[in-house]
């Protein structure tokens, strides 16, 4: 108690200062997922992927970011077991050992999991700087195995996207009037999908309470509005009857390419509903715990405040901004050849997947969800359209971040407990 009583604003300056930073990690690597298969397959250059996932990101971390954010924050460390002091403390040195790695990793261009960072820092410092006790073992289950099950399941959305898109347009007599015909319904999905979520849940963060009913029928209405816009631009495409003398089917990817960049929106917004939960759920746990005096009851219940969504939104656009083309490389180009067809399906699988997660409020891994669509896609295609040595190291990346966090998180956790205790 008295740690938060002697130095509770130097604590909250410095947890501000360590969740902004995790902030741009997130976007400086995990936003590469978001964009990555639409600058791959060259539906958008760099630049405007930039400026998309800019605006898309904030909206969807600051809308929708809540659900997830409070797993992040009470999901994890049994508030019973640990005093306020060292769940401040912990918190603080969990946000700044996930940084630290997602810079390592983004530097290096490996596409690693903030959740998995952010997660393995958090039991890091409770399991060995706490107890064994501190860590609530029954609620990582999930989260787990959602590491797994998601990346299975995107892979098999993929799959069946990229198979359908094959059966009615692609293998078709006339692939470009069935691209026409068909693309502004997967438009529709899109834009439903995302508006459901958006509507159902980040509104309330905002103020405006829906009922079920009211909230589906928003949703379809945004959707069929995402549809319209999508017909209008649509019709002032043309064959090109050049361009498809080398490549049979130039004009329906071009048809395709206008569809990334609905998908490209509703992944960012995705991305950033669930995974602003990375950087801002141990900063909420902190700013509650000492606002209110170091009440461990009090801090837990308290909603995230507003200004700690917008800080984490902040963080993440800045970090993309600055250095989120490293990953987006990874991501685009080396895993497995994209097309805008293939490109939307691995797009559409992975947004589905995480707005789905975040609907109940599990942390999953957007970089887990979108390789395993990418790689449902290269599978479609056959193994041998995969680059098995990227993957190889991408995986392995994957399993040295868990740890990676953990162990940063205890030197950090022993050094501010010297510091401050």
């Amino acid at each position: 108690m008295s740690l938060i009583a002697d130095h509770g604003f130097v604590l909250l300056l410095l947890a501000c200062a360590f969740g902004f930073f995790m902030a741009w990690g997130v976007g400086a690597n995990d936003v590469a997922n978001a964009m990555g298969t639409s600058v791959g397959s060259r539906a958008l250059t760099i630049r405007q992927a930039i400026f998309i996932a800019m605006i898309f990101e904030f909206c969807g971390a600051y809308l929708a970011g809540g659900e997830v954010t409070e797993t992040i924050k009470n999901g994890i460390v049994d508030a019973e077991v640990i005093s306020p002091d060292l769940m401040v403390l912990g918190m603080m040195s969990a946000l700044l050992a996930a940084g630290i790695w997602l810079l390592v990793a983004t530097a290096k261009g490996w596409p690693v999991s903030t959740t998995h960072s952010i997660i393995g820092a958090v039991i890091g410092f409770a399991a060995v700087g706490v107890s064994m006790d501190a860590v609530q073992w029954s609620a990582i289950g999930p989260i787990v195995a959602s590491w797994v099950v998601t990346p299975f399941l995107s892979g098999l959305v993929a799959f069946g996207l990229f198979m359908s898109v094959q059966k009615l347009i692609i293998d078709t007599d006339e692939p470009f009037r069935n691209a026409k015909r068909f693309v502004p319904v997967y438009m529709l999905f899109t834009g439903f999908m995302v508006a459901l979520m958006t509507v159902t849940k980040g509104l309330k963060h905002v103020g405006l309470h829906l009922s079920g009913n009211q909230g589906i029928l928003l949703a379809i209405g945004i959707g069929v509005l995402v549809m319209l816009l999508g017909m209008a631009i649509l019709s002032r495409i043309q064959v090109d009857a050049e361009a498809d003398k080398g490549f049979h089917y130039a004009s329906v990817e071009k048809v395709f390419a206008v569809l990334m960049v609905f998908t490209a929106c509703s992944m960012a917004f995705a991305h950033g509903a669930n995974d602003v939960a990375n950087a801002v759920g141990p900063l909420a746990g902190i700013v509650g715990v000492i606002q209110s005096g170091g009440d461990m009851a009090v801090g837990a219940k308290s909603a995230v405040p507003g200004w700690v969504l917008l800080l984490g939104a902040v963080g993440i656009v800045i970090g993309l901004a600055t250095y989120g083309y490293k990953v987006i490389a990874t991501i685009g180009k080396e895993i497995t050849e994209l097309t805008p067809s293939r490109g939307f399906a691995a797009e559409l699988a992975t947004a589905s997947t995480v707005v789905g997660a975040s609907a109940i409020g599990l942390p999953v891994s957007t970089t887990h969800t979108l390789v395993g669509a990418v790689l449902g896609i290269g599978i479609a295609r056959g193994i041998g359209a995969l680059n098995l040595g990227v993957i190889g190291s991408i995986f392995v990346s994957w399993v040295i971040t868990l740890p990676a966090g953990a162990i940063l998180s205890i030197v950090f956790f022993t050094v501010l407990k010297a510091i401050f205790v």
